[in-house]
């Protein structure tokens, strides 16, 4: 017989086909689990595989008696209460690394639109502008990235494969992480700060918690100036969302690059308005070989769980805020 394993968040089934082989799954669609399963089959559930922002707080534990081990999809784990999991002995694991190297060409690629105005500069050519020599001030000459100083906020795998990538443009790279490592070839500031002062790209690649919340504010947006452009592959909660679209509006910063949102799916609104933030539905780790390796992961951390193993791909009580890996 199959170990039974609930799909706790709305996950499409192209991501959960390969789990099916291995596993009994229980799949949601999102909704909670009591109301699509039998109290019976809910209690025989000693493993669920979630997406890291789906809330997965104390209540909905209690709610699971058996649970034993919470995988996340990906690699994120902010939705779920680790102090509370610890408390009740539950294993976490998620994919670090995965999908690293997808996240980090979004970043590039937002770094590049936001920077060289790609939107407008399409824009321009498809409402007949270019072709009939219309002035557009959005149209003026851009700094060069060459030269140009850009900051990585958080330096896990994503910000490794950020930062070397952002280094072929000819760029001066710096960062800002709770750890300094001496083993990269970046300068090391001292305080977030401090970057957003230094840089003229801001490149948040930090997970997600009570200690990043709005790290990105009026503050620190202020400090990046008006040739500053921030890009956001992390988590929406990093950016004070309203700070942002005031600072887009008023020319206190040049431009910004979303791939995440306080709010998802994000509905267009006066932030998605703006001509100057370019914007893409959470797709960083969106490609077929991020997805193989995240199935990967999970199959790996459910694999040892059920035969009483420790989780290859374990998430620690406290794992560190700074590294987005």
């Amino acid at each position: 017989m199959l170990d039974k394993v609930l799909i706790y968040s709305r996950l499409p089934k192209s991501m959960t086909q390969r789990f099916s082989d291995r596993f009994d799954l229980l799949d949601t669609g999102g909704k909670p689990a009591r109301e699509v399963f039998s109290a019976e089959e809910v209690a025989q559930v000693r493993a669920l595989i979630t997406a890291g922002a789906t809330p997965l707080a104390a209540e909905q534990m209690d709610r699971l008696p058996a649970l034993g081990a919470i995988v996340c999809y990906g690699t994120g784990y902010d939705g779920v209460d680790l102090k509370a999991a610890a408390a009740r002995n539950i294993a976490v694991g998620h994919s670090p690394g995965a999908n690293a190297a997808a996240v980090a060409d979004v970043a590039v690629m937002l770094m590049l639109a936001s920077t060289r105005r790609l939107v407008v500069a399409d824009a321009y050519v498809r409402d007949g502008g270019w072709a009939g020599a219309k002035p557009s001030p959005l149209m003026r000459p851009p700094p060069s990235l060459a030269g140009c100083k850009v900051g990585v906020y958080g330096m896990g795998a994503i910000g490794r494969k950020i930062a070397a990538r952002v280094a072929a443009f000819e760029t001066e790279v710096g960062y800002f992480n709770r750890t300094r490592y001496d083993d990269l070839p970046y300068q090391y500031v001292s305080s977030l700060d401090a970057l957003a002062e230094w840089c003229t790209v801001l490149m948040v690649a930090v997970r997600a918690s009570a200690e990043t919340t709005h790290v990105v504010n009026a503050h620190l947006l202020k400090k990046l100036g008006p040739d500053g452009h921030v890009i956001n592959i992390s988590r929406g909660s990093v950016i004070d969302q309203q700070a942002l679209v005031a600072a887009l509006k008023d020319g206190t910063i040049a431009g910004a690059g979303l791939d995440v949102f306080e709010k998802e799916p994000h509905a267009p609104d006066e932030l998605t308005a703006l001509p100057n933030v370019v914007v893409t539905p959470h797709i960083g780790g969106n490609t077929r070989e991020s997805h193989v390796a995240m199935q990967a992961c999970v199959v790996a951390n459910l694999t040892a769980f059920f035969v009483g193993e420790k989780l290859p791909y374990a998430v620690s009580a406290s794992s560190g805020a700074y590294e987005r890996v």
